[in-house]
């Protein structure tokens, strides 16, 4: 399976978790967040950044995990119905820090909170298969000067 995260340049290369909170993980727990498609990795950046923010210098990364890594999957079904709400997230974060802790996987699937019908990936970078997968590709990534306007 080929996932992809988009990163300022100067993280591109290797797979690094800052430990920063985020949607899956509270502070000082180190996952990493990758998307199943380039364009939704896109709109996760998107979300995040003003459109200075956007002028920087990025890299896609093209990230190979090999399909006989065990991935344990959260369905959408499964979480409660404002689960995305920024007020809420706290009980995403709960969710991951229980994956994290269990280190029964390297990768956990989760719905997106921007398009709920598609996929992110968050790796795990303390699980003992997390040394199988690999960034194959890196290339300079631009964002639409039309975005932000």
């Amino acid at each position: 399976m080929l996932v992809y995260r988009i990163v300022l340049a100067k993280y591109a290369g290797k797979l690094i978790a800052s430990g920063r909170a985020a949607r899956w993980n509270p502070n000082e727990v180190k996952m990493i967040y990758t998307a199943s498609s380039r364009s939704l990795a896109c709109l996760e950046n998107v979300v995040h950044r003003d459109k200075m923010g956007l002028s920087r210098i990025f890299n896609i990364m093209t990230i190979e995990c090999p399909d006989y890594i065990k991935t344990k999957t959260i369905h959408l079904k499964d979480l409660p119905a404002n689960w995305a709400d920024f007020d809420q997230m706290s009980k995403s974060q709960n969710i991951g820090l229980k994956w994290i802790k269990d280190n029964e996987t390297a990768i956990l699937q989760v719905p997106s909170s921007i398009v709920e019908e598609e996929v992110n990936y968050l790796l795990n970078p303390n699980h003992k298969d997390f040394k199988l997968i690999r960034v194959i590709k890196t290339q300079l990534f631009v964002f639409d000067g039309r975005i932000k306007q």
